[in-house]
């Protein structure tokens, strides 16, 4: 039997039938963010700038520094950070993305595109909340640390089983309504974690050991049975850093602090813990009926943040000069020793909690009125006020003054190119609060210009765009630092934050 002959002419291609070549399809040239972990060590930054470009979306990562945790995990200069520690945060206010953080202690996760896919998915109108949960691959629920307090009849009302053939892998049962289950913990949790010791490496009989010496309450990290096998795909831990916060005792408080005629009424010392031997900064000598007795400040507080900038790993000058620069007013965030120590047994940062804790102090009036977006995308938060920081050059401070003839008030009218404001973060239309700690708002061009001529350098200017300065009047809410959440820089950008 004889069979075809099929030939190959070089101009002419394949003449084989036989041979069926499918349609060559483009690549999917959908953006893909990208996970990055990032650890440090104590006192060391993770060794990159974020911020927030005039005219650019986004907040962006720069300047990352060789050798450090950022550029070992892969971090690029341009990326664009969508989520922090499982958070998506592209749409949130540049100054709580920075104390998010600045707060996650020494593991940090990021979830980011490179410049450029970050400039396609705008330019196609991508949504980027979608892409990134797209991501994740289904990932339902982000794990839960759970404290549990005992009930004196049902006790914890929980009931910890060992999976079958499994070893180091606990599942979880609750009573109903039992302290567990009020506590946040779901029957069928998978428990990954038990007063800060994984429990992948106990025996069934050292975690019931653990759970009989842990007293009146103990402290969980849980996760349901689908999303784990997700961070398992992930390759992503599963850490109390990532983790949903329920009913953890020990919150911070932050209190605002109006100076009265005596000044505060308290002392800021620098103290060595006498079981760690660490340094750190305490509230000490409250004075009776002070102000800062009226906030509720108590002996002994530890120090954790001040105008909303931690301050653990700051020196005491600095915080001193910190404080003494905020004015007439200021917001400090503390926490006791005894809740300080509850959080560092936990391998965990307390300021993890300092927004919760101060949306839910009622008499704080500060940072939680203020965390707007500033790029003037129309949230509807307040815009926060900024004080830039400007050396003088040769041509003076790089920007000129505006103001609306005969009326008191000034503002930003333009900034030069390059020049110390533009670096300092002015923009134009900016309107000026405070000169070097002076409140210029009645006063009028003639006044705020001399001021700023006869100022030495560095010269500190308290602005606000135009649209957050007359909302905050319409709230009535005075425009001071204590307002500011992270102040801006000389650093050539809009907003500049090393972390």
């Amino acid at each position: 039997m004889e069979f075809p002959r099929f030939t190959f002419n070089p101009k002419e291609g394949i003449d084989n039938p036989a041979l069926v070549i499918s349609d060559d399809h483009e690549p999917d040239q959908s953006p893909v963010p990208r996970l990055y972990q990032l650890k440090c060590l104590e006192r060391q930054s993770f060794g990159f700038y974020l911020r927030m470009e005039k005219g650019r979306r986004g907040h962006v990562i720069r300047d990352v520094e060789p050798w450090s945790p950022a550029e070992h995990s892969g971090l690029r200069d341009g990326d664009r950070v969508l989520e922090v520690n499982e958070e998506y945060v592209d749409n949130m206010d540049f100054h709580r993305v920075v104390r998010r953080i600045q707060s996650c202690g020494l593991q940090l996760f990021l979830l980011v595109l490179r410049g450029e896919e970050y400039e396609q998915a705008v330019s196609l109108s991508l949504d980027l909340q979608m892409l990134a949960r797209a991501s994740k691959g289904g990932c339902s629920s982000r794990p839960r640390l759970c404290h549990v307090t005992k009930h004196q009849e049902h006790g914890l009302g929980i009931t910890v089983a060992q999976m079958e053939g499994q070893k180091g892998q606990y599942i979880l049962s609750t009573v109903t309504d039992g302290p567990a289950e009020k506590a946040g913990v779901r029957s069928g949790d998978k428990l990954v974690w038990i007063n800060g010791v994984m429990v992948s490496t106990l025996t069934y009989s050292t975690l019931n050991k653990i759970v009989k010496k842990s007293g009146d309450s103990v402290t969980l990290l849980v996760i349901d049975s689908e999303s784990e096998s997700c961070y398992v795909r992930r390759k992503m831990p599963i850490l109390p850093v990532i983790a949903e916060s329920h009913n953890l005792p020990h919150r911070p408080k932050t209190m605002h602090i109006v100076q009265g005629p005596d000044g505060y009424g308290f002392l800021l010392r620098q103290e060595k813990l006498p079981v760690t031997g660490r340094m750190v900064h305490l509230l000490r000598e409250v004075d009776a009926g002070s102000p800062a007795e009226e906030v509720g400040m108590q002996d002994g507080e530890l120090l954790l943040a001040v105008n909303g900038e931690p301050a653990e790993s700051m020196e005491h000058e600095d915080i001193v000069k910190k404080i003494r620069r905020s004015g007439h007013q200021v917001s400090l965030t503390s926490i006791s020793i005894r809740g300080r120590d509850f959080y560092r047994e936990l391998g965990i940062s307390p300021l993890l909690l300092y927004e919760e804790s101060t949306l839910e102090n009622e008499g704080v009036r500060t940072v939680s009125h203020c965390t707007g977006n500033q790029n003037g995308s129309g949230d509807r938060h307040l815009p926060c006020p900024r004080l830039c920081v400007l050396d003088r050059e040769e041509t003076g401070f790089g920007f000129h003054l505006g103001c609306v003839l005969n009326e008191p008030g000034t503002f930003i009218g333009q900034v030069v190119p390059g020049g110390s404001g533009q670096r300092a973060g002015l923009w134009g239309g900016d309107v000026v609060v405070e000169v070097n700690g002076q409140n210029v708002e009645n006063e009028y061009f003639e006044e705020v210009v001399a001021l700023i001529r006869n100022s030495m350098s560095p010269l500190k200017l308290l602005v606000v765009e135009r649209r957050g300065y007359d909302q905050l009047r319409q709230n009535g809410l005075p425009i001071t630092t204590a307002l500011i959440i992270y102040s801006t820089q000389v650093s050539g950008r809009t907003s500049d934050a090393f972390l």
